[in-house]
């Protein structure tokens, strides 16, 4: 039976080898892979992390000889807070005090003996030596009732390496924060800086709740997306601001019941439901809502986006978009199901789509648009969306040369209320 630490090298490895839509896949699974290792706490902690115990069961790392220099390796002692408080009887707390403090790779894996609460009030640097790393940088595994906070930083130090994602020498760079089998999670006020990898990535979780942060990096590096959700249940993400050089957030097969609301998004690449279709067995996409939400020159806006000639045969529907602010977007509302990433395709292509898209629900997007195409809803002949809705949805081209237009391919449905250039539905 794998290991769990396997199961997410898999998934980490599958992930990196391919680039951009490629990289949304989560790939661990249900099943063997999925068994639990054994409690964190079933074996002694060690003696320092021992002393590191509080009031309250609070596991302070400064207790532990770190130097919050930034440059001296503090990997040990976190680990260690961390070994003691999932080992400890009723609720814990692992205390990460101001300062600068250098780590690599961090396994917080479970199943714990109470809840846990990670107080970040300072700032874990990731370690640029990337042979250190097998999969990401922080993974929490199996652990339910788990809530990180606080006002610090978890900075992934990506400038250093990005332009090492571009040689064919390094392919695989570790997402920063990994939420893998977790139920009952929350992750806020924290702020999230420069990933090598994507920022926050919640796979085969349930219950999850990420609000209040800011996750920031470089608008012109992709795979650098803000929060991933794939294979996951009943997940939130709200009241945050997200620019980086991909997805602000991204929502992968196998998700149902995700909430995306009161986001400030860009730069980047927008909101997105896909890629879909890329591998085999994945599941469908079901009620996902994004809400309430305000994207500021990003280079697309709301996007389904599922492969040509899918691997998979799956159902994306009940997805809505209302009450969205456009600020000189590109290509703000985008259904595409042709959508093959620098023309690496799963299969040859035949014009179909295996990926149904269904019961599609565009309200309230206004505001303008940085190419004149403002609407593009790229449907299969084959497998055409159906109950496709756009409601008062008043876009408007922000340049001079051209005016506002939409392209409606093989999608059926209703407008209402819209711009009479949008209303392309058949």
């Amino acid at each position: 039976m794998a290991s769990a630490n396997n199961a997410l090298r898999v998934f980490f490895i599958l992930a990196v080898v391919s680039a951009v839509c490629t990289a949304k896949r989560t790939g661990a699974k249900t099943g063997d892979s999925a068994a639990a290792p054994a409690a964190s706490g079933g074996a002694a902690a060690s003696e320092g992390a021992t002393k590191a115990a509080g009031a309250s069961g609070t596991f302070d790392i400064s207790k532990l000889g770190v130097t919050s220099d930034g440059k001296t390796d503090s990997t040990k002692a976190v680990q260690d807070a961390w070994t003691s408080a999932c080992g400890a009887t009723g609720s814990a707390t692992v205390l990460i005090p101001k300062g600068d403090y250098l780590v690599g790779p961090l396994n917080f894996s479970g199943p714990c003996k109470g809840a846990i609460t990670i107080q970040l009030d300072g700032n874990l640097l990731g370690s640029n030596d990337l042979a250190k790393y097998t999969a990401s940088w922080i993974e929490v595994s199996h652990v339910d009732n788990i809530v990180i906070t606080g006002s610090g930083t978890l900075d992934g130090q990506g400038t250093a390496v990005y332009t090492k994602t571009k040689t064919d020498t390094v392919k695989a760079m570790p997402n920063t924060l990994v939420l893998f089998y977790v139920t009952n999670g929350t992750v806020s006020g924290i702020k999230l800086l420069n990933s090598k990898f994507f920022h926050i990535n919640i796979d085969a979780s349930k219950n999850i709740t990420v609000k209040d942060v800011n996750i920031t990096a470089p608008g012109d590096v992709e795979n650098t997306d803000g929060v991933h959700v794939g294979e996951s249940s009943k997940v939130s993400i709200t009241n945050s601001t997200i620019g980086t050089g991909d997805d602000c957030v991204s929502v992968g097969p196998g998700s149902d019941g995700v909430m995306v609301n009161s986001i400030i998004c860009g730069p980047g690449q927008g909101i997105s439901i896909g890629c879909l279709g890329r591998y085999k067995d994945e599941k469908d996409v079901k009620d996902v809502t994004v809400r309430d939400c305000v994207l500021k020159k990003t280079t697309n806006g709301v996007r389904i986006k599922s492969y040509e000639d899918a691997e998979s045969v799956l159902t994306a529907s009940h997805l809505t978009f209302e009450n969205i602010r456009m600020e000189e977007v590109a290509n703000p509302i985008i259904i595409d199901q042709y959508f093959c990433p620098q023309k690496v395709c799963p299969g040859k292509q035949s014009n179909s789509s295996h990926v149904v898209v269904k019961d599609v629900t565009f309200r309230n997007i206004t505001g303008t648009s940085s190419t004149p195409q403002a609407i593009s809803l790229l449907c299969s002949q084959s497998q055409p969306c159906s109950g496709v809705s756009l409601i008062d949805v008043n876009v408007e081209y922000a340049g001079k040369n051209n005016k506002t237009m939409a392209v409606c391919n093989n999608a059926k449905g209703t407008a209402k209320g819209s711009a009479e250039a949008l209303a392309c539905l058949a």
